[in-house]
């Protein structure tokens, strides 16, 4: 379900960095995106650059955004960030997050007209400059039926007053597994 952003105290840091993060997103190379590992999740392309991973800044990559990484710094509970792209004509099919310890949070970069996300059967659209707090283990899925690139950091946060369970932390060891390419 999408939760009232306005009630989280990360939002206007991220909303009044924007700015900030767009300029420097349009400095990164295409090529340092990479797909996004689960591909049986969607169509097309999907491309991500992390910036955080299981709590921890992905170095080389906060490097090239410094004023990114210093809002995500800023911010408690960071646990996994990064830009995610989706090329026109992607899907990511219906899914769930891993764990409810976690909130996730879109804040809107390149947003061109035809993109959508739906949440526990709720459409919004992203808008620039514009963030969307939403539990991720509802039932979620997105798109870009436009003709340019929607871009937007992704972020992941420790729900207050949460803990990870025996089984989340045995996912994210999987997980670690599998991210590690994004990692190196």
């Amino acid at each position: 379900m999408f939760l009232n952003e306005k009630t989280f105290p990360f939002v206007p840091s991220l909303e009044t960095g924007a700015g900030r993060i767009t300029e420097e997103l349009k400095t990164l190379a295409p090529e340092k995106f990479l797909p996004w590992h689960e591909r049986h999740l969607y169509t097309r392309q999907w491309r991500v650059l992390g910036l955080y991973a299981f709590g921890e800044p992905v170095e080389k990559n906060c490097r090239l955004c410094p004023a990114t990484a210093a809002i995500l710094r800023s911010i408690p509970g960071v646990y996994n960030a990064g830009f995610s792209s989706l090329l026109p004509g992607t899907r990511i099919k219906p899914h769930r997050g891993y764990t409810r310890t976690l909130l996730r949070c879109h804040l809107g970069l390149v947003v061109p007209d035809g993109c959508g996300l739906k949440v526990a059967g709720e459409t919004r659209r992203w808008q620039e400059g514009c963030c969307l707090v939403f539990d991720d283990t509802s039932v979620h899925e997105a798109w870009n039926e436009g003709t340019e690139e929607r871009v937007v950091l992704l972020v992941d946060l420790l729900r207050p007053g949460t803990a990870f369970t025996f089984l989340d932390r045995m996912k994210i060891c999987l997980m670690k597994r599998i991210a590690r390419r994004y990692l190196k």
